[in-house]
C-alpha cells in the first residue's frame, strides 16, 4: 500500500478544513487476560500490537472522517512487560498529515486492574495511515492543527520520520535496481 500512496500529487479538490488535534484524539482500555499470554505469562507482544493497530486506526478513521488503512508502522517499542490482570491504555492522536496520509502516535500505558498506582508506560508506536474511498483509491484528509507545544513538537518530529521513511524507502528501491541491473535475482 505504501508504494501507491503519495503524498506529492497535485490537489485535486478544494481545501480541506483543518481539525484540531483533539478532535480524534483517543484512548482504548483492555484488561489483559490468560488468553493473552505467551508462554512466559506475559502478554504477547502481537496483542499489544493489536491494541495499538485498533486505536490508531479509530483515530486515523475519526480524523480523515472515514476509512483508513494501515500502511506501516515505526519504532514500536516496547519498554516493559504487560503481564494478565494489567489494564491496558492505548493512547492515540493524529501527529501530522500529509495530502492522502497521516501519522498516529501511541503511547501503551499499563496499571495492575486493583491498585490505584499511576499507569505506567509500558510501550509506543508510530502508524502511518491512508485514507481510502469505497472503491480503496487514496483520498484528501484535513490537515492537523497542533494545540499545544507538545502537538507542535509531535508534528515537527513526524515530519522528520516521514523524511527518513520516504529517504529510506528510496535508497532501497535504488539498491535493488542496481542489483538488477548487475543480474543478481531477488
Amino acid at each position: 500500500m505504501t508504494d501507491q500512496v503519495t503524498d506529492t500529487e497535485p490537489a485535486m479538490e478544494a481545501d480541506i478544513p483543518g481539525k484540531p488535534t483533539s478532535a480524534s484524539r483517543t484512548t482504548l482500555s483492555h484488561i489483559m487476560t490468560h488468553n493473552d499470554t505467551n508462554l512466559l505469562g506475559t502478554v504477547h507482544g502481537g496483542v499489544i500490537m493489536k491494541l495499538v493497530d485498533d486505536a490508531a486506526g479509530a483515530v486515523a478513521g475519526r480524523h480523515s472522517g472515514g476509512p483508513a488503512v494501515t500502511a506501516s508502522m515505526d519504532e514500536m517499542a516496547f519498554l516493559e512487560p504487560v503481564r494478565v490482570g494489567d489494564l491496558v491504555h492505548v493512547k492515540a492522536q493524529v501527529n501530522w498529515t500529509g495530502r492522502t496520509s497521516m501519522e498516529v502516535g501511541v503511547r501503551v500505558l499499563a496499571e495492575r486492574w486493583n491498585e490505584s498506582a499511576p499507569p505506567t508506560q509500558v510501550g509506543s508506536a508510530y502508524l502511518v495511515f491512508a485514507a481510502v474511498d469505497a472503491d480503496g483509491k487514496p483520498r484528501r484528509v484535513p490537515p492537523v492543527l497542533p494545540e499545544t507545544d507538545r502537538d507542535r513538537r509531535r508534528y515537527q518530529e513526524a515530519q522528520i520520520r516521514r523524511t527518513h521513511r520516504l529517504a529510506r524507502r528510496r535508497a532501497i528501491r535504488e539498491l535493488r535496481e542496481q542489483r538488477a541491473a548487475e543480474g543478481f535475482e531477488e
